[in-house]
């Protein structure tokens, strides 16, 4: 496979263009104009920021991509899926009100905000894939339902893949709550009896008799549980607990075909945003300061060299002092693994290259 075509400008403005018009430019050089978006539903991928968490993308950003959209004749909305943790995005109402609190609102974007796995994270389409690891990956039912997708990412660290960049915002940012589950556990649910009230919750939701209770304390037979996670769902007292089990290699890989799950057989376009370059993902309720300095703007129908070409981009960055990264040992010639030790980021793009989405290989176009 040829190299991918990657455009990338910095984040310098000048008098004649800020950066939301610079960021319009990129995009529409990239080529986004070339997907037919007349009357199509167009969904736009995006981490809405966990509350606490400064370091998310602002809301002006995703009304550039909003605009574009419109001027084409897309359909837009921003969408994300429920977590699999507990936190200020673990049910749709929750989420919309993080969201709305974080700026991400019609008035500021453009168009609607659509939680895609509804309001406890079970709205979901099985999409079969045949996978190494996935073989009907669990996939947001309002991202399936679009005809053109897109994403907007913050390309930042991750504790548990290295980064988060495209892929991880593809593949594991549209599991549903099983599909989740599915990517971060080798295990299934269970029962933290401490904040476990014995409510029942998770038996009435439960279509494999799975869960039950004694002393007003419930369990999980691991031999009945299929891993949907509606359980988890339902819990008033965050009490069912996701395995997280997963070594971190398999979890990219799975990432990489969820991502192929959600991509195969329609039109797709990304942008990933290199700054504030914290070390963990949007998804802590804090951001430490970044690791590196701010990059600049990247696009691409590509998914994978986009995010090769980002891994390069910070890897050839100077450690910001005072870091995390800055007080890590430098043993590794690789800031994200460096940064995070026990992470191979490299394990998502091969397995992603290996089945098909797209290449590690790409020519960087700078606007």
């Amino acid at each position: 496979m040829s190299g991918s075509k990657v455009y990338f400008t910095t984040m310098k403005a000048t008098f004649q263009e800020n950066l939301p018009n610079k960021l319009k430019r990129l995009m529409k050089t990239a080529g986004i104009g070339q997907i037919d978006f007349e009357g199509k539903y167009t969904a736009i991928k995006m981490h809405f920021g966990e509350p606490g968490n400064l370091a998310f993308l602002r809301p002006n950003y995703a009304a550039v991509m909003v605009d574009v959209v419109k001027e084409l004749g897309g359909k837009p909305f921003l969408t994300d899926c429920n977590t699999l943790y507990v936190g200020g995005r673990k049910n749709a109402l929750d989420h919309l009100e993080s969201a709305y609190k974080n700026g991400f609102t019609p008035y500021t974007t453009g168009c609607q905000v659509l939680i895609a796995d509804g309001l406890k994270g079970t709205d979901e389409e099985l999409v079969p894939i045949d996978g190494e690891y996935v073989k009907e990956a669990k996939i947001g039912r309002a991202v399936m339902d679009a005809d053109i997708f897109l994403t907007l990412n913050h390309f930042k660290g991750h504790e548990a893949t290295g980064f988060g960049g495209a892929l991880k915002n593809i593949g594991m940012g549209c599991g549903s709550r099983a599909g989740k589950m599915e990517m971060h556990s080798a295990g299934k649910p269970f029962v933290d009896q401490e904040s476990c009230i014995g409510c029942g919750n998770c038996i009435r939701v439960c279509a494999h008799d799975a869960p039950s209770i004694t002393d007003r304390k419930a369990t999980i037979d691991h031999d009945k549980c299929v891993g949907c996670g509606r359980c988890i769902g339902v819990c008033p007292k965050d009490a069912v607990c996701a395995a997280s089990d997963e070594s971190n290699d398999i979890l990219n890989r799975k990432i990489a075909e969820y991502s192929l799950a959600v991509i195969k057989d329609r039109p797709h376009f990304h942008v990933s945003l290199v700054i504030d370059v914290s070390p963990n993902c949007d998804c802590h309720a804090e951001n430490d300061i970044p690791i590196v300095p701010d990059v600049g703007m990247f696009a691409s129908f590509d998914p994978v060299a986009l995010d090769r070409a980002c891994a390069d981009a910070v890897n050839r960055q100077p450690v910001i002092a005072g870091s995390q990264l800055d007080q890590m040992p430098h043993v590794h010639d690789d800031h994200f693994m460096d940064s995070a030790p026990t992470t191979n980021w490299k394990s998502c793009l091969e397995h992603a290259e290996k089945i098909g989405i797209g290449t590690q290989e790409y020519e960087l176009i700078e606007i």
